[in-house]
């Protein structure tokens, strides 16, 4: 058993790597919700990495689950275990509607091709069924409801509920499976099982910042950009206009500016989005790790968004 999360990450890290995907490097900054960022062609995951699954917090599955619909991709986490037990290879389980896997099925199904079939939730272990097969199989064989229902062992209420794709207990689906000699098990997609409805709205609410993100913020709005904050993630704001999506990094002129501009532009890389990071005051550093730094009187000045961007190209290293 994998016992380190440093260890783990770069586990999973590598298997990531070796399955096609960029990936950016750890995320090594106190208070950010997840610990990797992977793309392999237009499939783009926001991954958190634990041992203990029960450390996921709701608020990390909120921030997760809002930064990857705004970049059009999925979120999940991996762990070993949740309380003292081992999480099972080729099961789904899940946390504040949040996807959880092993290392294993991550394996599985990312090197072999090998989807999990059943997933965790109250009441025992479940599967997906494959509900307009099973209704028509149904009405083609003219099997009632309530025959169905009685084979099953469950109410005819709960057949109409799988016919509209509802899961179904691993025991109850064998039944149905024996009684009418199909498969109707489906596999699933461990990355798209997740409730979006529990996503904090995409908001440009600036109240929970600082006097200098607020500044920052309204500056931007001023030249014309739309800004979506975000929160526990290396940059503060996603700021876009029809052409062009900047992660935007705010941090104070200081030791962890570089520290933030590795992650962004990390990040940056992976994500194929261009990044700048604006800080209170002027310095000499005009570009950390290929990722631009303004200052925010150089901000003030500009005005208008094509002097922002010839900064930012100026400022881009190749």
């Amino acid at each position: 058993m994998i016992r380190n999360r440093d260890k783990l990450i770069g586990n999973v890290r590598n298997l990531l790597s070796e399955c096609g995907f960029y990936v950016t490097d750890p995320i090594n900054l106190r208070g950010i919700s997840f610990d990797l960022i992977a793309r392999r062609d237009d499939q783009l995951l926001v991954l958190k990495v634990l041992q203990n699954a029960d450390a996921f917090s709701r608020e990390d599955a909120e921030q997760m689950r809002r930064l990857a619909n705004i970049l059009g991709g999925r979120a999940a986490v991996i762990a070993l275990r949740s309380s003292s037990k081992k999480l099972e290879e080729g099961i789904i389980y899940s946390r504040f509607g949040m996807p959880i896997l092993s290392f294993d099925t991550l394996e599985e199904y990312l090197k072999e091709g090998v989807p999990p079939f059943i997933f965790a939730a109250p009441g025992g272990l479940y599967v997906k069924i494959d509900s307009a097969l099973l209704k028509s199989i149904r009405q083609e064989r003219n099997i009632s409801l309530g025959t169905l229902a009685e084979i099953a062992g469950v109410s005819r209420k709960a057949i109409q509920m799988y016919e509209e794709g509802m899961g179904t207990m691993i025991e109850i689906a064998m039944r149905l499976e024996e009684f009418l000699n199909e498969p109707l098990v489906v596999p699933l997609n461990p990355f798209e099982y997740s409730d979006d409805s529990e996503a904090l709205p995409v908001t440009d609410d600036f109240e929970d910042f600082d006097v200098l993100h607020e500044e920052i913020f309204s500056l931007l709005k001023s030249i014309g950009y739309s800004v979506l904050p975000t929160a526990r993630c290396p940059f503060e704001a996603i700021t876009t206009d029809e052409k062009i999506m900047l992660l935007t990094g705010v941090e104070r002129y200081g030791p962890m500016l570089e520290k933030k501009a590795n992650a962004v532009s990390s990040i940056s890389k992976v994500v194929e989005k261009k990044a700048v990071i604006i800080t209170d005051k002027d310095a000499h550093v005009k570009c950390l790790k290929q990722t631009p730094v303004i200052a925010r009187d150089e901000l003030a000045h500009a005005k208008e968004k094509e002097k922002v961007l010839d900064l930012i190209k100026e400022r881009s290293e190749d």
